[in-house]
């Protein structure tokens, strides 16, 4: 399907059937498109849910131009710290441990499931994504955000170069920087720095890594190799004042290209 003239949208699911919606995408993002599976994955409904997604807000990219019922395009699962106790733990940490953002008094904001419809993918979509996040931080008053986010496959040999890299370049400073859980963790500084070729490990980083760091995020120490989700997942880490700032100096620039 080609995506000529959308007509974008963006708010808060609100109620089950925009829930709803939210998995359908994330079914055929992460299930139908990556292989992801789980005891959560209901395929006979096409989708991709768990016991968090009651309790966090989740926000809705939709194109209104297209039939009502298929409009959301791209999806964001966010957690902040006030809405945590209701379930008792963020979702990441199950991959990291996050005692020092956990303990820095800092408003904090969790994001996850983010995924964008294929057709929309290289187009403005993500970037009016990104200023409605932009607008839920400034709202909540967020100080700090985190998530994780996936590499393809759990080849991590493949990944050695991507991964040494964004260790070496992105490296979070260590008052933000999480740790992968010991028992799963799994060391990104696997190449020395003088032996990795940069331009093609970048350009194996997944798009949306790369939006991350281009908007000032790091990285968390270790990975985590996701086999149910077919993925080797880092954790990015990012101050909202850093990110509001550099999102709009990209923003402004987009607006005068």
């Amino acid at each position: 399907m080609a995506v000529s003239t959308p007509e974008f949208s963006v708010r808060l699911a609100a109620g089950s059937d925009d829930l709803r919606a939210a998995q359908r995408l994330r079914y055929e993002v992460f299930v139908a498109e990556l292989g992801a599976d789980g005891p959560h994955v209901d395929h006979d409904a096409r989708l991709e849910k768990d016991e968090f997604d009651p309790f966090f807000d989740h926000l809705l990219l939709e194109d209104l131009s297209r039939p009502e019922g298929d409009r959301v395009v791209a999806v964001y699962r966010l957690l902040r710290d006030d809405q945590m106790p209701s379930i008792g733990r963020f979702y990441s940490e199950t991959e990291y441990d996050l005692t020092v953002l956990k303990d820095s008094g800092r408003k904090l904001l969790e994001l996850g499931r983010s995924c964008l419809h294929a057709d929309y993918r290289g187009g403005a979509a993500m970037l009016v994504m990104w200023n409605g996040l932009a607008e839920y931080v400034a709202d909540h008053r967020i100080e700090v955000m985190f998530g994780t986010a996936s590499f393809h496959g759990t080849d991590v040999a493949a990944l050695a170069p991507s991964l040494s890299l964004l260790h070496e370049r992105h490296l979070a400073p260590p008052e933000l920087r999480v740790r992968a859980v010991d028992d799963h963790f799994q060391p990104m500084d696997l190449i020395p720095c003088d032996q990795i070729d940069r331009k093609p490990a970048m350009l194996a980083v997944p798009a949306l890594i790369k939006a991350y760091l281009r908007l000032g995020g790091y990285v968390g120490e270790g990975a985590y190799v996701d086999h149910a989700f077919n993925t080797t997942d880092i954790c990015l880490v990012m101050d909202a004042a850093r990110l509001s700032a550099t999102q709009k100096a990209i923003y402004s620039k987009g607006l005068r290209s």
